[in-house]
């Protein structure tokens, strides 16, 4: 019997980008059909390339309609068709500037409809700071103490509109101003020059241009007169790149909120994960990450919205243990990342001892904290969501081992302690060790949660320097991104890793035992690890020894017969 008809929100789940697996959608689905597969997966969170997206590997949505590179409403039909219910993404901070509200702005400046689409940075911050030169208010340092910028300077995009005044708007996230190439043409049509001065003078700013400098910047010698018509003619033709923060104070944000969740259950999402949603409520004077009482305000309202299309949401948050964010998220009733279990696990196989696993099991259980669990994902490891669960010491310890063996160190402009992440293959974080990447998945499917699997971990994928190196700056993150042919994959399937984590899923996925409200206990003794599942007179059994990193599963049906018996 499929665990999705007995635990509908436990069964474990497949993560992947569209083309993560062979190239399409429809690839991964022919993949999810092979007998070697069969039953290991009840639900597949797509990464949101899937929708039409331009930057961050899909984090910069356009519109939710489907990428046509990758997908059709026939590969969603046909994962439906497998049995298989989907994760989606809905990134509610902020859209890529390609959107059509952003266009309309550009088009249609002061008259748009969706001028208040996102945040005017002078309207927000009137009345509370200074007008700068450049024409943005520059906020009253008491006010933005407390605000955590994601780069460097404000968080603002200057967009000039149609009638040549220039708005800022708020931009927590990437941004890219782009200037078109003159010719000779454009100068003659806007100066008296001549064609051969003007082809030089359009020479002259191409070649600034291409080295990076801004309109104002560039120095044009003896046509220096011609300044202003220079600037005006690359201001007016400036293109963006980047996502713009929406405003939850709009109506008609609101109307895009409820579009995008009928769309995204219509694909046949059951659960809906929140990106950045902690980014989106803002105050002059309070923090604009998890604002407090803001961020709870925008949850409500989003399940409001969520519950006519009977979609769960997951909302999206890292923060550290000892701010307890999970344990507040769990008290409203929200599912949440369980982010601790990844530097859990590389802590207890490092160090041979199940402690902390087993009081954080405890907890959870205790707590009744329902979790998507991991091992790695599209994202780093996150190493410094442990703090007060673990000693700051352990904490550094495991970053230090994890970059050891390749991983990149993220820093947020600078700032070591702030916000960073491991980037490494899970598999090459363990040391590329199979025993331990074996040890690694059968603690995770006994731990409490809803197992998330990424593709690259259950292929054991390596680190991929190529892939960063091909990335160029700010590229770490492709170290854990390769896509896999359907060869590779088919290669891949035959190894021992890879066939025994796939039995473990299959177990995991299919037996009585697991689920949200069945019965758990666990113990630790040193480097000894148990973990028993009970359901309905059924049993599942780990038993672990984190220094020889050898296990047994076992699963015991209602008449005490050992039907499932694994071992590495």
């Amino acid at each position: 019997m499929s665990s999705r008809h007995i635990r509908p929100d436990n069964g474990v789940m497949l993560n992947a980008y569209p083309d993560s697996m062979g190239g399409t959608l429809s690839q991964i689905a022919d993949i999810l059909k092979k007998p070697e597969l069969k039953g290991a997966f009840s639900s597949f969170y797509i990464l949101p390339s899937i929708f039409n997206t331009d930057l961050d590997r899909g984090f910069s949505v356009i519109d939710y309609g489907l990428n046509e590179l990758v997908a059709d409403k026939k590969d969603v039909e046909n994962l439906k068709k497998l049995g298989i219910d989907l994760k989606l993404d809905f990134i509610l901070n902020h859209c890529s500037v390609l959107a059509k509200e952003f266009q309309d702005i550009l088009k249609n400046g002061e008259t748009s409809r969706y001028r208040d689409f996102f945040i005017d940075w002078n309207k927000f911050w009137e009345g509370h700071g200074t007008m700068t030169l450049e024409g943005f208010i520059q906020p009253n340092e008491e006010l933005i103490k407390d605000m955590f910028f994601r780069k460097p300077g404000l968080p603002i995009l200057m967009v000039r509109l149609t009638d040549g005044k220039s708005i800022p708007y708020w931009n927590t996230f990437y941004q890219e101003i782009q200037y078109p190439e003159i010719d000779a043409l454009d100068m003659m049509q806007e100066t008296e020059l001549q064609y051969g001065s003007a082809e030089q003078l359009s020479d002259i700013v191409n070649q600034a241009l291409k080295a990076g400098k801004k309109p104002v910047e560039i120095e044009l010698g003896r046509y220096k007169k011609y300044k202003d018509h220079v600037v005006n003619i690359l201001e007016s033709r400036r293109k963006y790149l980047g996502q713009m923060d929406l405003n939850i104070e709009s109506p008609l944000v609101w109307e895009y909120y409820d579009h995008t969740l009928k769309t995204l259950s219509e694909y046949g999402a059951k659960i809906v994960r929140l990106d950045a949603f902690a980014y989106a409520p803002k105050t002059p004077g309070a923090r604009n990450f998890l604002n407090d009482p803001g961020t709870w305000d925008l949850l409500k309202d989003v399940q409001e919205l969520a519950d006519k299309y009977n979609l769960e949401l997951l909302p999206e948050i890292h923060s550290s243990y000892e701010e307890k964010t999970y344990e507040r998220l769990a008290e409203k009733g929200y599912m949440t990342y369980d982010f601790f279990l990844p530097g859990l696990i590389i802590d207890a196989l490092e160090n041979g001892s199940g402690d902390n696993l087993a009081s954080w099991a405890e907890e959870l259980k205790t707590k009744k904290i329902r979790v998507v669990n991991m091992l790695g994902s599209h994202d780093g490891i996150p190493l410094l969501d442990l703090k007060g669960l673990i000693s700051n010491e352990q904490i550094e310890k495991l970053i230090n081992v994890v970059v050891s063996r390749g991983g990149y160190v993220k820093n947020l402009h600078g700032q070591k302690h702030v916000y960073y992440q491991v980037n490494a293959a899970y598999y090459s974080a363990l040391g590329e060790d199979i025993k331990k990447m074996l040890m690694a998945r059968a603690i995770q499917i006994f731990m409490p949660g809803k197992p998330q699997v990424w593709y690259l971990d259950l292929f054991a994928g390596t680190n991929d320097y190529e892939a960063v190196k091909r990335a160029g700056a700010g590229g770490h993150k492709e170290i854990n991104r390769t896509n896999l042919s359907v060869e590779q994959i088919e290669e891949r399937m035959k190894l021992d890793v890879v066939k025994k984590q796939l039995s473990m899923l299959q177990f995991r996925n299919s037996f009585i035992a697991f689920g949200f409200d069945s019965e758990m206990n666990v113990q630790a003794a040193g480097p000894k690890l148990e973990i028993k599942w009970m359901n309905q007179g059924y049993e599942a059994n780990l038993m672990a020894d984190l220094q020889t990193f050898n296990y047994e599963i076992k699963g015991v049906d209602i008449n005490g017969n050992i039907s499932v018996y694994l071992s590495n």
